[in-house]
């Protein structure tokens, strides 16, 4: 019952993010979803998804960009049983070299019942889509795109050649990487050229077990940045699927690690691709011998996130001030205000674009044997150094 509370439950304020960042080389466009300009939703879904994606367009033409320049988008649902009609819309709308895309099924968005985030490339000289010979073609999305200097990956899913879902989760996390490599391959790059990492994954997967067969195929120490998310669903009945971004010039790969934080096996801190730094989702989390959760106020655990951020920051020798994109999980959207009040505060002046979900029904707040709490809310970011950003509405 707390689960169908929540989902019916008023949608958070409108954020005072702006539509999106002009961040010179790329623009981050924060989530669209499918309200018209007079605050209307369309009523049949597939409206849904052209309303969403005009209004990442106008955010793009702000910008003096097209959808052409599109080079990946995440796409949130809440329902992934409308996967085919999402499909038939982005056909029509990339009609050539569709860019790479992220989709996943999630309890709630803002403006139900999806949004729709994007980056966008301004030169598209370099731009061009990464296909695979055993991988089915699909007009509504690439496998990777590549730039001049990056290659974004879709979600890679944990299906065997016939399109099934092993009954071993290992084995499932594995075919998902390997998708994931083939792209890489495929693009004339390795595992070590990636710089972030989205496992999504439902709870058929245990998180142990996709550690293992993840911390496999990294360099100990220097893997990707990572938002390991666990979702509501994914489409085609997977259960884990990976989606990021590699730097196609390793030498402008450099990770950055806080001197609280030990090496880790599975993510960096945050990874620098050239100038920009794609950092790892943080939460609560109080680092050290006796870390932990210790919290169940939202406000507090959000307190402790940013200051976890800022230690990624200030090592990278950056600042929020020059943040472009952030991706807000919380437990329950009613709790924006209360993740806002606190968030806002380390932004000077131009708040960077933005996507907020809740991906799962809210937990059960309450504390173990320990004293520890839950996640409430985590946050990974994208920040590019020196860069002049200006809003877009």
């Amino acid at each position: 019952m707390l689960a169908a509370a929540s989902l019916s439950a008023q949608a958070p304020p409108p954020s005072a993010a702006p539509g999106g960042i002009d961040a010179g080389d790329y623009v981050y466009v924060s989530a669209q979803g499918p309200q018209t300009p007079d605050g209307a939703t369309p009523s049949a879904f597939s409206a849904q998804v052209r309303q969403s994606l005009d209004n990442v367009r106008k955010v793009l033409e702000a910008a003096g960009l097209a959808m052409d320049n599109v080079v990946y988008v995440q796409v949130y649902l809440q329902d992934v049983t409308h996967y085919a009609e999402l499909n038939q819309v982005f056909a029509n709308y990339f009609p050539h070299d569709p860019p790479a895309r992220a989709v996943l099924g999630v309890a709630r968005v803002p403006q139900p019942p999806l949004q729709i985030t994007a980056v966008a490339v301004r030169d598209t000289k370099g731009k061009q889509p990464v296909s695979l010979p055993n991988f089915a073609a699909s007009k509504s999305y690439s496998p990777g795109m590549l730039t001049s200097d990056r290659l974004f990956v879709s979600t890679m899913p944990g299906l065997d050649a016939s399109g099934k879902v092993p009954a071993d989760p290992a084995a499932q996390v594995n075919l998902a990487l390997d998708g994931m490599k083939a792209v890489l391959q495929a693009a004339g790059l390795t595992m070590a050229n990636m710089v972030f990492v989205n496992p999504y994954l439902t709870s058929a997967v245990p998180m142990r077990t996709m550690n293992v067969e993840y911390a496999k195929r990294f360099e100990f120490g220097n893997t990707p940045a990572r938002a390991t998310i666990e979702v509501s669903s994914l489409p085609e009945g997977a259960q884990i699927a990976y989606t990021g971004v590699a730097v196609r010039d390793l030498g402008k790969r450099r990770s950055i690690r806080p001197k609280n934080m030990p090496p880790s096996p599975t993510a960096s801190p945050c990874v620098f691709a050239g100038r920009t730094l794609y950092c790892s989702a943080k939460s609560g989390f109080i680092p050290g011998p006796n870390g932990g959760v210790y919290t169940a106020s939202t406000k507090d655990q959000t307190r402790q996130t940013m200051r976890n951020l800022l230690d990624n920051l200030e090592e990278a020798d950056m600042k929020f001030d020059e943040v472009v994109s952030t991706t807000i999980y919380l437990d329950d959207l009613n709790d924006w205000p209360d993740y806002d009040s606190v968030y806002t505060k380390y932004f000077k002046g131009l708040l960077p674009s933005q996507s907020l979900l809740q991906q799962l029904p809210p937990a059960d707040r309450k504390s173990d044997a320990e004293g520890h709490y839950p996640d409430l809310e985590q946050m990974s970011l994208i920040a590019v150094r020196g860069a002049t950003l200006r809003p877009l509405p």
